[in-house]
């Protein structure tokens, strides 16, 4: 096998890789109203089903920047498909046999171990890939579009599942999704490997990464790029209610798929011209872009707000890979340290950003409008530092 056919099967696997995080990012909440039903559980400890997710998520990016080196990226990604086929399975399986509150916190914190690898690993396995300097801003943008599609394809194909077999069989479609993870995890046993330490550029660190200003500046557009993302997506629902004038169930539907059918299109168009649009200078119009976008759904004008909502899909669509491509260009020996860490900046992004804008809303008497005028300190702020990460990049125009 040739190196670069090779590398296309490993980038394949990625891709997949990236359907499995959105699997298990984007069933569980579908499922809400039937847990709360069939198991007599409040909505407020339902939610904590994605807390739990989303938390042992942080802490798995905080801890693998010591142990994916000592394991071996193969492996790593052997585990987190084993762990999020596990867990899936188990939500089907648990609460059956013990306290069904207790059984689907313990699936959600053992897919989510999956969850947190899979963000952490994927990314700098395709960024070593050997690939052409210019593809590989054009490749990881095509990467993070397979989250988008895979939401959707969640979205769509559990909703066809429950009109034809019912409701009532969630527990069979929770095992048939696990057949994805332990599929993609017999391939990642098969392919070829890169990881950053196949890059020709001189290790850096940990400890000297985390004393470098640059670094810091990274982590400030990945946190800004999760807030820009999460702080729209998750008030999708509202402005599909407002506008469409369907009921909560279906808004619940409409709105994240309009959200994150934009943000696709955004990927696979960057994916498409991305080497022939310079990085910096395209994110900064994507965050001006998304500030427009945030201005359109303060409006308060139903029609306006999905407007509002699908722009804001697109412009946020290159932010997260675009900054992990930023990153790697800046920082090509910052290793699995820094991926890392940059992963847990862009879930801290991701928890602040909503967390923000509902406490705002709250404080003008559950008013969405202000919120999204203060939501736009985000892109702002992610302008700012693109500005200052153009400078680090000056060298490297000809590049662009």
């Amino acid at each position: 096998m040739s190196q670069s056919t090779g590398a296309s099967h490993t980038i394949r696997a990625c891709l997949a890789g990236y359907v499995v995080q959105a699997i298990i990012n984007n069933f569980a909440p579908l499922l809400f109203l039937t847990f709360q039903s069939d198991f007599q559980i409040g909505l407020e400890k339902v939610a904590l089903i994605t807390t739990v997710n989303f938390s042992v998520q942080l802490i798995v990016d905080a801890l693998s920047a010591k142990f994916v080196d000592q394991i071996g990226y193969r492996a790593s990604a052997v585990l987190a498909h084993a762990t999020a086929a596990a867990g899936l399975m188990m939500m089907a399986l648990l609460p059956s046999v013990m306290p069904p509150f207790a059984g689907l916190l313990c699936a959600s914190a053992v897919y989510a171990i999956g969850g947190g690898l899979i963000e952490v690993i994927i990314s700098p396995i395709v960024e070593s890939c050997p690939t052409p300097p210019r593809k590989k801003q054009s490749i990881m943008s095509l990467l993070h579009s397979f989250y988008c599609w895979g939401h959707l394809g969640v979205v769509l194909i559990s909703t066809a599942f429950f009109a034809l077999a019912g409701i009532e069989n969630w527990r069979v479609l929770a095992i048939l999704w696990a057949i994805v993870p332990l599929g993609n995890m017999i391939v990642f046993c098969l392919v070829p490997i890169y990881t950053p330490q196949d890059i020709d550029a001189p290790a850096i660190r940990p400890r000297k990464l985390f004393g470098m200003k640059v670094f810091w500046l990274l982590m400030l557009l990945m946190i800004c790029a999760g807030a820009s993302e999460l702080a729209m997506s998750q008030w999708a629902s509202a402005f599909a209610e407002s506008a469409l004038g369907v009921s909560k169930t279906v808004g619940d539907l409409v709105g994240p798929c309009t959200f994150a059918l934009f943000m696709g299109l955004a990927r696979a168009f960057f994916a498409k011209m991305g080497d022939r649009l310079p990085l910096n200078g395209y994110m900064t119009f994507c965050c001006i872009l998304c500030i427009g976008s945030y201005l359109l759904a303060a409006t308060g004008i139903p029609a306006v707000g999905m407007l509002g909502c699908g722009l804001c899909g697109f412009s946020v669509g290159v932010l997260w890979p675009g900054c992990f491509s930023t990153a790697a260009r800046i920082l090509p020996g910052g290793g699995t340290a820094m991926y890392a860490m940059l992963a847990l900046a862009g879930d801290i992004g991701c928890s602040a950003g909503p967390t923000l804008v509902g406490t705002v809303a709250g404080a003008f008497g559950e008013d969405l409008r202000p919120a999204m005028i203060f939501a736009v300190i985000f892109p702002a702020l992610l302008i700012a530092a693109l500005a200052v990460s153009r400078k680090l990049l000056s060298a490297e125009k000809t590049t662009e």
